[in-house]
């Protein structure tokens, strides 16, 4: 045993050394990087123009952060450049007033953008009432500590490289007044395009990374992440060992997730569909149904299939047993928890406090929930008689995932629609996944996450009413979907689809066929039948209970 420790405690304290030595040398070798117009770059490569503007610098402390130049544009009467010069030879006091309104702005939209990262930060609790509500009480506290350490490890994934991989080329935030020095995107060329494919910057929050702006974007970002990194403990629940849920957790913060973000939300090459092939405003995705959900989704898919189901789920003529979860009450107070937390997912996904189609993506998301939650508790209804309660619950948030990816360029009762749409998915998907895939999903998470994620961006590129997203992806005007006029939109929103379906699938592959052959991914039957909690996490959730009263 004292072996074991010792062991233990050499790996981490080495895992320890190495973090802090990349903390501290990579930033210092980021700043001896030749910089344009330094000497040393003078002498490795052509030599600067006299006029070349500096090299963006961090910003740690916040203090140059927002400014004069932020209030260009900001309404139709906004000041310009020219008008600012002018007024600073004439009217020093009213160049500063402008100054610090600038400043303030950005405050305003950086605070927003915080607070919102903390609602969608406490969706967490939301995940994990929800999934261990609909699952067995011999497994609750598994699946509980699942859902509370896939939080702290796709964290030190993400922080480790996922966001750098993410947001490392997508510099300057322009809403949040920094982030410049964020400026290095990986890309190829084909087709004389390019195209990218993962940021360079930002590994361990350092170097250029430094900066207000970056850490505030991070925090935004990966609560985003830990959605979906979260997904998968729901369809995986009560046969997934412990010791592989943990690499996976690393591994999807640190590189699934990040990719396809990159290539969506980073300026990587599905963003510049618009831009490089004139296809609509590229493939967008206003908060994540697809970057966040519909991977999370596809992901569980492929976890669960790889997994198999539950003992006793299925009967040999493979007719499926029902397995109900042991606290429904529970698991409706996660759905309540979701629903509050997703106004920061979607409202804040503004990244400013000071577009006021705040109102109008809050409202969309609300409505879509009720329309999800009343479609699928009407067709359990007519189909079985009574409603369910639990399919009520999945319907809200396949209403909402559904939404988030169209909620900022829908009308009200576009937004009903896509809720009520999503709903009916839901309770048709759980069925099929089941029923014919024979794939045991405890939560219905690929069909609340997966097939309601692809429905949401598909929505969009129907529905846009062209209100909203004048320039969005670089591309003039705004975005308008098939049914008014754009059927280009649509076409990069299947693009977009098609390209995560594809991805996911093939990575999350790799990954779990790589965890089953070194750790193995699920656990030993007689564990599984006498409970997880028992064996994996070494605490019951539920000491009490008698689990000779359980079914094998």
């Amino acid at each position: 045993m004292k072996t074991h420790f010792r062991k233990w405690t050499k790996l981490i304290l080495c895992l320890a050394a190495l973090l802090l030595a990349a903390g501290t040398i990579l930033p210092a070798m980021a700043a001896d990087e030749p910089k344009p117009g330094d000497n040393a770059a003078s002498a490795a490569v052509a030599p600067a123009a006299p006029s070349a503007a500096p090299a963006p610098v961090p910003d740690p402390s916040g203090a140059n952060t927002g400014g004069v130049a932020d209030i260009y544009g900001m309404s139709a009467g906004a000041p310009t450049d020219n008008d600012i010069k002018t007024m600073g030879g004439k009217e020093p006091l009213a160049a500063k007033v402008a100054d610090a309104v600038g400043k303030t702005k950005v405050s305003i939209n950086i605070v927003w953008t915080l607070i919102c990262g903390f609602l969608v930060m406490f969706m967490q609790a939301g995940f994990a009432m929800a999934e261990t509500g609909f699952t067995r009480a011999k497994n609750a506290g598994h699946t509980m500590a699942m859902n509370f350490m896939v939080y702290a490890l796709g964290m030190l994934g993400f922080w480790l490289c996922g966001f750098a991989l993410q947001m490392g080329g997508a510099g300057p935030f322009a809403t949040l007044g920094g982030g410049a020095a964020m400026n290095a995107e990986f890309t190829i060329k084909l087709f004389g395009k390019e195209f990218g494919l993962f940021g360079m910057k930002g590994f361990f929050l350092s170097g250029e990374a430094y900066d207000a702006a970056a850490f505030s974007m991070f925090l935004f970002q990966m609560v985003f992440m830990d959605t979906t990194a979260t997904i998968p403990t729901g369809s995986m629940a009560e046969r997934w060992t412990f010791k592989s849920f943990m690499v996976y957790a690393i591994l999807v913060g640190a590189v699934i997730y990040p990719l396809y973000a990159n290539w969506v939300w980073g300026g990587g090459w599905l963003a510049k569909l618009g831009t490089n092939f004139n296809l609509g405003h590229g493939h967008v995705d206003f908060a994540g149904s697809s970057v966040v959900h519909m991977t999370g989704g596809v992901l569980a898919f492929m976890g669960a299939k790889m997994l198999g189901p539950r003992q006793g789920k299925f009967n040999k003529d493979g007719t499926p047993n029902a397995m109900p979860g042991h606290h429904i009450p529970m698991a409706v107070v996660g759905c309540f928890i979701l629903a509050f937390g997703w106004f920061g997912f979607n409202a804040g996904s503004t990244l400013a406090g000071t577009d006021l189609r705040i109102g109008v993506v809050a409202v969309n998301t609300m409505l879509a929930s009720a329309g999800g939650a009343f479609a699928a508790s009407i067709y359990m209804w007519l189909l079985y008689g009574k409603p369910d309660i639990s399919m009520a619950a999945n319907g809200l948030l396949a209403g909402l995932v559904a939404i988030t990816a169209p909620c900022a360029f829908v009308t009200a009762p576009v937004a009903v629609l896509i809720g009520a749409i999503a709903g009916v998915l839901l309770c048709v998907a759980v069925f099929f996944v089941e029923r014919t895939l024979k794939i045991d999903d405890p939560v219905g998470a690929i069909s609340v996450h997966g097939v309601n994620g692809a429905w949401g961006v598909l929505s969009l590129g129907l529905f846009a009413d062209g209100t909203y997203g004048d320039g969005w992806n670089g591309v003039p005007g705004t975005v308008k979907g098939l049914l008014y006029g754009d059927s280009s939109q649509f076409l990069a929103q299947c693009i977009g689809t098609l390209t995560n379906i594809v991805y996911v699938a093939a990575i999350g592959y790799v990954v779990f066929k790589l965890l089953d052959l070194t750790l193995g991914l699920r656990v030993d039957p007689e564990h599984e039948f006498e409970g997880l909690d028992q064996h994996e996490v070494a605490v019951v959730a539920y000491p009490d209970f008698n689990l000779r009263n359980f079914p094998r």
